[in-house]
């Protein structure tokens, strides 16, 4: 789903967003010997975000953190074929990149919150830098029209113009050929 939208300023937002990360990571190091906030856990994370005095830098850090954690658990559902928890934790991404990281903004909620009531959709969440750009949604086959008519109705009603749609499918996977 694209936002149609230009970015602008995306390069040093995204600068921003890794300097209060670094600065955070800074403040941990007080008490933690780590070289990355990936390097903790949620729950090392939460013992230990009293050091992190700046408010900003703590919702940054507990979303690196909290991402990192999501990423580990999407591994395992999709090795597990759980697409049901896959799409929890697509969503749950979301939420993490709209409050705590704040990189999405009123286009790319607009797709992925609208994707994510829609029956047959499993999860959807931004993709990329953020502030405009792309989300996706995991959804059936079958509803895959009921999606691009409900997220095409309410974006157009709340953003003024329409989305782009691209549809991709699982495949089997990274394989050895032989030729």
């Amino acid at each position: 789903m694209n936002t149609n939208k230009r970015r602008n300023l995306t390069e040093s937002k995204y600068n921003e967003r890794r300097a209060e990360c670094e600065s955070a990571l800074e403040a941990l190091k007080q008490k933690l010997d780590i070289a990355a906030l990936g390097e903790l856990s949620t729950e090392q994370f939460k013992a230990h975000q009293y050091l992190i005095e700046n408010d900003v830098e703590l919702r940054r850090a507990r979303h690196a953190v909290t991402e990192n954690e999501r990423t580990k658990q999407a591994f395992k559902a999709l090795e597990q074929s759980d697409f049901t928890t896959f799409g929890e934790l697509l969503n749950a991404s979301h939420n993490s990149l709209k409050n705590d990281y704040e990189v999405t903004g009123k286009e790319l909620d607009t797709l992925a919150e609208t994707a994510q009531k829609v029956e047959g959709v499993l999860g959807a969440r931004m993709t990329g830098a953020g502030f405009a750009g792309c989300a996706i949604a995991l959804v059936h086959k079958d509803s895959i029209k009921q999606l691009e008519s409900e997220v095409s109705q309410k974006y157009q009603d709340d953003i003024g113009y329409l989305p782009s749609f691209y549809h991709v499918g699982i495949s089997e996977g990274v394989k050895e050929l032989t030729i």
